[in-house]
C-alpha cells in the first residue's frame, strides 16, 4: 500500500453553494491532503471550495444534472481507492469503492420521481461498494432497515467533526461593533440554520414558537433566498423580528452562534446534525428535537424534546432563561463538543480505507 493512489468526486460542490455536506468533504480534504490524493470536479461557486488550495482535473463537460446521476467518467488507476462526495460510483473491478451515506431523507420524507431517483442512485452505489461509512449509528440503523441484507462487515460509523473557528468570544461586543450583526446584537436572538422549504426541518414551527415569545427576534441561516411566501410568514407573524443572512463564513457564523440566546433546532430527522455540534462549541444552548441522529450526539448537553410542538418548545426556551439552567448547558455542550474533531473524522477515515483494501486485495501488511 506505499503507493496507495486516492481519488476524490468532488461533486457535491457543484451540487450546493454551502451546506453541510460540502463542509464534511472539504473538511476531509484539509485533513487528508499529506497523501497522494486525485481530484474530480466540474465549475462550482462552492463557498468551501474556494478555501482549497488543491489542483483538480476536469472529469468530462457533460451538463452536472445528467452527470450526478451516472458512475464516474473517468478509467482510473488499478489498485486505487475512489471516494465520491455524493453517492457517485465506478464500475471498475480493481478499484476500491468507498461512498459516504450522511441519511435516508428521501426514503422518509420525499415521494414520487425524486425519491425514486434518489434512492435508486443510492442503492447502485452502496450494492457496488466495497466500504460504506454511516456518519451516525441512527444513520447505520436506517441503512440496515432498507438494506438488511448487506454485510454489515463492509460498514463503519464515522462521526462528523466541528471546525476550529467555532468558539466562545471573550470580547463580543467590542468585535460586533464593527460589523453587520449589530443590529440584532442586543436583541434576544434565537437562531434558526440551514434548510426552511423541507417540511421534516420545521422552519414553520420555529416561526410559530417566535411568534409567541415577543422578547425574541428569529434569525436564519442558510438555506438560499427568502422566497415571497417565507417573506408573507415572517412579516405577519414577526413583523419586523426576523433577519435572514443567506451564506455566511465560519467566522460570522461564530459570531452569530455567541450573539445567540440559543440555537432552535426543530428538525425532525438528521443524519447527524452538525449545527448542534457547532453551536454547543460555541457556548451556544442547543433546543432541539429528542429524535433520529440528534439524541445521540447531544445526549443530556441540549435542551431535547420528545414530542416536537410549539408548546414544548416554548416551554424549553422559558425554561433555558433561568441564568443557572443556561450555564448549565452551556458548560455542558462546550465539554461534549470536544469529542467531535475533523482531525479524527479523517484519521478513522484513512484506516477504513486501509481496512477495505486490505479486504478487498486480500493484504497481509
Amino acid at each position: 500500500m506505499k503507493n496507495l493512489k486516492i481519488i476524490f468526486d468532488n461533486i457535491i460542490f457543484s451540487l450546493q453553494n454551502a451546506g453541510g455536506i460540502s463542509n464534511y468533504w472539504a473538511q476531509l480534504i484539509k485533513q487528508i491532503l499529506k497523501n497522494k490524493v486525485y481530484f474530480f470536479e466540474t465549475k462550482n461557486n462552492n463557498i468551501f471550495r474556494k478555501k482549497l488550495n488543491i489542483q483538480t482535473t476536469i472529469e468530462t463537460n457533460l451538463p452536472i444534472q445528467i452527470l450526478r446521476y451516472l458512475p464516474f467518467q473517468k478509467k482510473l488507476p488499478s489498485n486505487s481507492i475512489f471516494h465520491s462526495s455524493y453517492l457517485r460510483t465506478t464500475f471498475q473491478k480493481e478499484v476500491v469503492k468507498i461512498v459516504t451515506i450522511f441519511d435516508f431523507t428521501y426514503e422518509y420524507y420525499e415521494k414520487g420521481i425524486r425519491r425514486f431517483i434518489h434512492s435508486l442512485q443510492k442503492k447502485i452505489s452502496i450494492n457496488n461498494a466495497d466500504g460504506i461509512i454511516c456518519i451516525s449509528n441512527n444513520t447505520k440503523r436506517d441503512l440496515l432497515k432498507f438494506y438488511p441484507k448487506i454485510n454489515k462487515k463492509k460498514i463503519t460509523t464515522i462521526y462528523l467533526g466541528v471546525e476550529n473557528s467555532f468558539y466562545k468570544i471573550r470580547n463580543l461586543k467590542k468585535i460586533i461593533k464593527a460589523n453587520e450583526f449589530k443590529k440584532i446584537y442586543k436583541k434576544n436572538v434565537i437562531l434558526y440554520i440551514g434548510e426552511r422549504k423541507k417540511s421534516y426541518k420545521n422552519f414553520h414551527l420555529a416561526v410559530d414558537v417566535v411568534s409567541s415569545l415577543k422578547e425574541f427576534t428569529l434569525v436564519a441561516v442558510g438555506g438560499n433566498t427568502i422566497t415571497k411566501k417565507e417573506e408573507i410568514l415572517v412579516n405577519k407573524k414577526l413583523d419586523k423580528r426576523f433577519h435572514h443572512f443567506e451564506n455566511v463564513s465560519e467566522a460570522k457564523l461564530n459570531r452569530l452562534y455567541n450573539i445567540a440566546f440559543c440555537l432552535l433546532y426543530p428538525s425532525s430527522y438528521e443524519g447527524f446534525g452538525l449545527p448542534v455540534v457547532e453551536a454547543m462549541s460555541a457556548g451556544c444552548p442547543v433546543i432541539s428535537s429528542n429524535k433520529s441522529s440528534i439524541k445521540e450526539i447531544a445526549k443530556d448537553s441540549a435542551l431535547l424534546v420528545n414530542k416536537i410542538n410549539k408548546q414544548n418548545f416554548i416551554d424549553a426556551i422559558k425554561y433555558l432563561d433561568n441564568p443557572k439552567i443556561r450555564k448549565k448547558f452551556i458548560k455542558r455542550g462546550l465539554k461534549l463538543s470536544k469529542k467531535f474533531k475533523w482531525k479524527t473524522c479523517a484519521e478513522l477515515t484513512q484506516k477504513f480505507y486501509k481496512k477495505i483494501y486490505k479486504i478487498k486485495f486480500k493484504e497481509s501488511n
